[in-house]
């Protein structure tokens, strides 16, 4: 499975969230512009935080860390995150 990463930017922070094929099918596009628009016009937005973490090889990687609600009214920024790492699907 496919997971895109996004990084949230907020007043108090930054998180990287990630979206699969599926969500972003269900989100209409897979572009900042697209997610902020649906978290403008639903007011919330469910989605899986992503962190580093080691793989069971030992190697590190990006991956789920556990499901997060996003309110529109607190995020100030999203934008696309480029990860060195490989990312692993929820």
């Amino acid at each position: 499975m496919t997971v895109k990463l996004f990084k949230i930017v907020t007043s108090r922070d930054e998180i990287i969230v990630g979206f699969s094929e599926a969500d972003l099918a269900i989100i209409g596009s897979a572009d900042a512009a697209s997610i902020g628009r649906k978290l403008v016009a639903d007011g919330s937005l469910a989605a899986w935080q992503y962190a580093v973490r080691r793989a069971a090889d030992g190697t590190l990687e990006h991956g789920p860390l556990h499901q997060i609600s996003m309110l529109a009214h607190d995020s100030l920024r999203i934008e696309p995150y480029a990860s060195a790492l490989p990312v692993v699907g929820a």
